[in-house]
């Protein structure tokens, strides 16, 4: 009688500095995949949290204390020797110069131009979140009115970071919607952003837009990522929600509502402990908070795993 194979629990930091690169180290010669670059870390041993087993290996491997952590994807990767459930962490603090201390390279990356190859398969699709902005903005033609609302992206667009934009207008009829969304996506294009546009896959195909984000209702009709897109995305309010983002291929999912909304105001809020609660259970793509959000809480919503934040409102004022 055929067994499932043991899992091995593994805690993976992504040491992240302020201007969005991260570290990468070479595997040691005489390890499975020697030469091959990945995010350092190492097994959980007995009795260890994810976190404990973090701090401790990237002590011993490193020699850098880690003062600031937190909890980011789950990814479980099949490999011809083992099975591995990869438990990442963002690291934007540590202590200590690094040490190769056991022979291994360093080297500052960015997700959009790697220097260094060949990378660890595990670690592939995490490149894809790191590309991810800490904001998500949507639109907010419904309360500005559109010229006001498009003058307001005009400023936004002329910020020095790029906008990553879900073009949201579910009281536009489709003839409408298509024609707002060609006067937006060649101006964010030329600024370095990206626009999403929500629930129309098929125009955005034909526009070529960056990818589609789906609401709940939209993302239950599906059984699999839309073709053709380079980014997707779904609202999640739950865990069964978050469960089938998974199934259907979602780079990320966002989850809310978090704080009170005016939009929501007769659905409870999840909270921050009940945010975290989802985070904790493991998805292997980034989680956004949204709901009653402002810039100020971003810092907020990274301490309880989230990668960002969704703004509607906060994002326009």
């Amino acid at each position: 009688m055929s067994t499932a194979p043991k899992v091995v629990d593994v805690a993976v930091g992504v040491l992240v500095q302020a201007d969005g690169q991260f570290l990468l180290g070479s595997r040691p010669a005489g390890k499975p995949y020697a030469g091959y670059w990945e995010f350092p870390g190492g097994k959980l041993e007995d009795g260890e949290t994810a976190l404990q087993a973090l701090q401790r290996e990237l002590q011993e491997e490193m020699g850098i204390v880690v003062t600031a952590a937190t909890p980011w994807l789950t990814q479980r990767f099949v490999y011809p020797h083992a099975t591995v459930r990869l438990h990442f962490f963002r690291v934007t603090a540590w202590e200590g110069e690094f040490e190769a201390r056991e022979g291994q390279q360093f080297a500052w990356q960015s997700a959009r131009a790697l220097t260094v190859s060949p990378i660890l398969p595990a670690n592939g699709p995490i490149m894809r979140g790191l590309q991810l902005p800490p904001q998500l903005a949507l639109s907010q033609v419904a309360g500005l009115g559109e010229a006001a609302w498009l003058a307001r992206l005009q400023a936004r667009l002329s910020q020095a970071n790029p906008l990553w934009l879900i073009l949201r207008e579910p009281q536009l009829a489709p003839s409408e919607y298509g024609t707002l969304a060609e006067k937006v996506i060649a101006p964010v294009h030329a600024a370095g952003g990206r626009v999403l546009l929500h629930n129309h896959i098929d125009l955005a195909r034909e526009l070529r837009a960056d990818g589609v984000h789906v609401s709940v209702t939209r993302a239950a009709e599906l059984q699999a990522r839309p073709r053709g897109l380079d980014w997707f995305g779904a609202s999640v309010h739950n865990a069964t929600e978050l469960q089938h983002a998974q199934q259907i291929g979602v780079d990320y999912a966002m989850l809310g509502h978090v704080l009170p909304t005016n939009s929501h105001a007769e659905h409870v809020p999840l909270g921050w402990d009940g945010f975290e609660a989802l985070m904790h259970v493991g998805w292997p793509f980034p989680l956004y908070a949204l709901g009653g959000l402002s810039n100020g809480d971003l810092p907020t919503a990274l301490q309880h795993g989230a990668h960002g934040i969704g703004q509607l409102t906060g994002a326009w004022r």
